[in-house]
């Protein structure tokens, strides 16, 4: 498994509990990489992505809700959001990651961690989001 899938991973996990716990994932993050085997070099995309991931969440969900039909943020399950604005961050602000490439680690993730039918949820969410983001640039 590569770095970045890893840092994906571990990112999600921090999101996650951040929403379980009604703690920050910034906070989590550190927490996370001390109590648990991290690959070292997976640490700084993980961080990365949390970070960024926590200042955008704003404009992130607003383009998830945008591209959602008949889907609020709030009603996704907590894993599905968190991969869909994890793939979301990478799509609209990471320039070395293709849409595509995002769109492919997220339904991994999610046939990892989710329910049956959230990759294809994802998948279609996600899709939408690309088709939306290439309207405006």
């Amino acid at each position: 498994m590569g770095n970045r899938r890893k840092a994906r991973e571990i990112a999600l996990n921090a999101l996650f509990q951040g929403e379980m716990t009604a703690t920050s994932a910034v906070e989590n993050f550190p927490l996370l990489c001390e109590n648990f085997e991290i690959n070292k070099k997976a640490i700084p995309y993980g961080r990365e992505l949390v970070y960024g991931i926590t200042d955008k969440r704003d404009a992130l969900d607003a383009k998830i809700e945008e591209s959602a039909v008949n889907w609020r943020v709030s009603r996704m399950s907590v894993l599905d959001r968190n991969i869909i604005r994890l793939a979301a961050y990478e799509m609209m602000f990471k320039e070395d990651v293709p849409p595509r490439v995002a769109i492919d680690e997220a339904i991994e993730l999610a046939k990892r961690y989710c329910a049956e039918d959230s990759p294809g949820f994802i998948n279609g969410i996600l899709d939408a989001i690309l088709k939306n983001i290439g309207k405006e640039k």
